[in-house]
Parts: C-alpha cells; structure tokens; sequence
C-alpha cells in the first residue's frame, strides 16, 4: 500500500474515492499540516501506485478497511484517529466509523452518505444519478464502452474534469488498473460478491458535507444519514459539485477545521 504521510500532531486517516488516489488531498493536506496534524492518505489497494488483487471479491468493502486498519497499526498509531472520507472513500469510511469506533474519533464524510440512506432514503433522484452504477457492473463491457475513443465515454462521465488528463486516464491505462476501479461497484453493489453482515449506527459523532450541484448523488442520501448515527450529526452544503477535496479544498477544511474546533 502505497501513502502520503506528512505533517506532525494529531492524526488525520483521509481516503479517496473512485477514479482518484490520495492525489486528490494535494490541496487539503498543507492546510491540515499548518494548523497542526498529521495527515496520512492512502492509496487504496487497486488505485494509485499500491497494489491491485485480481478477482472482484478483493475489492469489498470490509477489506478494503481492514487494509486501513493494518496500515494504522503499522504506522504505530494506537489512538483513536480523525476519518476523512470521500465518494467511495466515503463507503469505507462509514465501514470502518460503524464498526471500528473505538480507532477513530470522528467522521466527516464528503458527497457520500450512509450507505443505508444511499439505497433507502435517496429517493427517486439518487435513482436517477446512479445509472452509471448498473453500467459499471458487466465485465468487459464498461471497460470497452468508458474507454474506447480517447475515453470519450468517461470524459462525459466524469464532466471534462481537469484530473482526467492530469491522473485518470494514466492511471486507468494501466494494465488491469480500470477493472480493478470498477471492482468496488461490482464487489459492494451485486448481492453475489456484496458482504451481508448488517452495518450497525454509527456510534462517533460525523459531519457530512455535500455539494449542492453534485451529479452523482442525491441531497437527501446525505442528509437522512442522521438515522444511522447514534452521535451527532451535522450536515453542511456548500455551492460545489462531486470533486470537493481539489475544487472546494479552502472551503471544506475550514468547515472540517471549525468542527474539530468544537
């Protein structure tokens, strides 16, 4: 596994979601580290330079925060650590707040909401949003269709974003790189791969952030968290869309800083 770990203080656990790496917190780690912590951010395993598992069933939820568990034990960190998340990121970071309480001491959760209130309380809008969720699942043939001319296909998808030429397509180019990013939608979204083990409330105190504007996911999938939390829970919105860390990055950490102030 391969991470970013800089900055001295109180440690920060910030994970990436899908297409990105830990390159997405280019912008939010130095505000982090000036105001006094220790940021580690991962790549996950399939993403990035750390290594990616063939076989779908390597990319499920509950490995992929086991994989966070042993890269903070290994790193000495014994304390409970303060979890940022985003988009898929954000899955396993409800994962590991659910059922790891005890090794982190809050939640912020970006664009991405409880993954009950995604499936039940996202309404007929997140619905809508999620059409691309089905076209991730045949093998084969998402890698052709987003890929094929110049990924035209998932330049539509990911809106022309400046990180698809910067990051995405390289990354994705590489051999056996694309299937593994898709695995996460195959591994926790079709019931033959997905872990059944219910996911309990969450029992530390989470702050969700949303973009107002975002294409992927629905207002509601975020705000109905509340439900599944036995904490606090505080949701803000902000005039943004889905890559919050880079085109939001001042924003967010001065919401995320004044939180933690409190």
């Amino acid at each position: 596994m391969a991470y970013y770990d800089e900055g001295q203080g109180e440690s920060i656990m910030l994970l990436h979601g899908f297409p990105d790496s830990g390159d997405v917190w280019r912008k939010v780690i130095p505000i982090l580290n000036k105001n006094g912590y220790r940021t580690i951010a991962p790549d996950l395993r399939g993403f990035g330079q750390s290594e990616a598992p063939e076989g779908v069933e390597n990319y499920r939820a509950d490995k992929l925060a086991k994989d966070i568990l042993e890269l903070k034990h290994s790193l000495g960190i014994e304390k409970p650590m303060k979890l940022i998340a985003h988009d898929w990121g954000a899955n396993i970071g409800w994962t590991l707040a659910s059922f790891f309480p005890k090794e982190f001491s809050s939640y912020v959760a970006l664009s991405v909401g409880n993954p009950y209130a995604y499936a039940l309380d996202g309404g007929f809008g997140q619905k809508q949003k999620a059409w691309y969720t089905m076209a991730f699942q045949t093998e084969g043939f998402a890698e052709k269709m987003f890929s094929q001319n110049d990924w035209a296909t998932l330049r539509l998808f990911c809106r022309n974003h400046s990180e698809l030429d910067k990051h995405y397509i390289s990354d994705l180019s590489r051999p056996g790189r694309f299937t593994a990013a898709l695995n996460l939608y195959r591994a926790n979204l079709n019931p033959k791969f997905a872990n059944k083990t219910k996911l309990p409330k969450t029992d530390i105190p989470v702050l969700g952030i949303y973009g107002k504007n975002d294409p992927y996911l629905s207002e509601s999938q975020m705000s109905q968290s509340v439900k599944y939390v036995n904490n606090t829970f505080e949701y803000k919105i902000i005039d943004g869309e889905h890559v919050l860390p880079l085109d939001n990055s001042q924003e967010i950490t001065n919401i995320i800083l004044n939180y933690y102030r409190k």
